[in-house]
């Protein structure tokens, strides 16, 4: 039988701070395929989603037919801090940040390095977006967020493969996440998020040409549909999202975790060795559709 077999192999999740988004879900789906999973999770969430894997309130979204998710080792990574020069001296002394170390894409990718050795990763997913301005229309954007939105969703890539792909193993996998809203207006998903998602999607192509000269990895893009996932919920018009890709998708059904899990599963796989500099949408065909299926059935 052919299938997904990742036994023998590391990921690094980018971007997991709970059990309900697409990040967990890639975790869950790499590991019930046999590979070892570590974490790189945001630092003012670090804490809370530490403490909740301690104490098992995890344990029934973390089971799989005969096993459990569990992570090698979880890292703090704030991946907008390239390096520790770049942390400005009000984060240092958050209380969220002044006890942890680390935690900028450099020092990660060096923490990873010694605790594993020169090449410890075969599958690098960056499962990270973030607008502080996300509820604003592109029109009443300030350039500040415009640019917080592209540096937190877009170059954050960039510099995660600048730093891990000297760690990733030849034939290896990177995998990010996109959404519609990098091709087509979204209404509500401001800020500069669209942006940030059509850079996503434009440096995935480019970094499949330079990474897989340098390193021979392949770098792959998912565009999924909408989750309500503790993140999503910060555009404020999700649930209704959600519900207009279910009635109006190519099936009628609305995007699982599990769905673009799966698909991750199979990116990172020997059987998509083929495959790289490719934006693959999963959202059950809606970004096929072109006009309301609502309107037509009502006909």
């Amino acid at each position: 039988m052919l299938g997904i077999d990742l036994r023998g192999k590391r990921a690094f999740v980018a971007g997991i701070g709970d059990d309900h988004g697409y990040g967990w879900s890639m975790a869950k789906a790499f590991h019930q395929a046999g590979a070892s999973v570590c974490a790189g999770t945001w630092p003012p969430v670090l804490g809370l989603f530490t403490k909740s894997l301690e104490r098992g309130k995890f344990e029934e979204s973390a089971a799989y037919p005969g096993g459990k998710l569990s992570f090698e080792k979880v890292y703090p990574l704030d991946a907008v801090f390239d390096v520790p020069e770049d942390v400005p001296a009000d984060v240092r002394e958050d209380k969220r940040y002044k006890e942890l170390s680390g935690y900028t894409v450099q020092e990660c990718a060096d923490r990873l390095k010694a605790d594993f050795g020169e090449k410890p990763l075969d599958l690098l997913v960056h499962s990270l977006a973030n607008g502080p301005e996300v509820k604003k229309p592109l029109l009443e954007t300030s350039r500040k967020g415009y640019l917080a939105a592209v540096s937190a969703s877009a170059y954050s890539l960039v510099s995660m493969i600048q730093r891990f792909g000297p760690l990733l193993k030849p034939g290896g996998a990177v995998v990010s996440l996109s959404y519609l809203a990098s091709e087509r207006v979204i209404p509500g998903y401001g800020g500069g998020m669209s942006a940030a998602k059509a850079a996503l999607e434009s440096d995935t192509r480019t970094l499949a040409y330079e990474a897989g000269r340098k390193y021979d990895i392949r770098v792959n893009c998912i565009s999924a549909g909408p989750l309500a996932s503790r993140a999503a919920k910060a555009i404020g018009t999700i649930e209704a999202m959600i519900e207009y890709y279910k009635a109006n998708s190519a099936r009628g059904q609305a995007t699982t975790a599990e769905d673009v899990a799966h698909t991750a599963a199979f990116l990172c796989s020997p059987l998509a060795n083929g495959l790289t500099g490719t934006v693959i949408h999963v959202d059950h065909g809606y970004h096929a559709m072109g006009m309301s299926a609502a309107q037509v059935l009502k006909t």
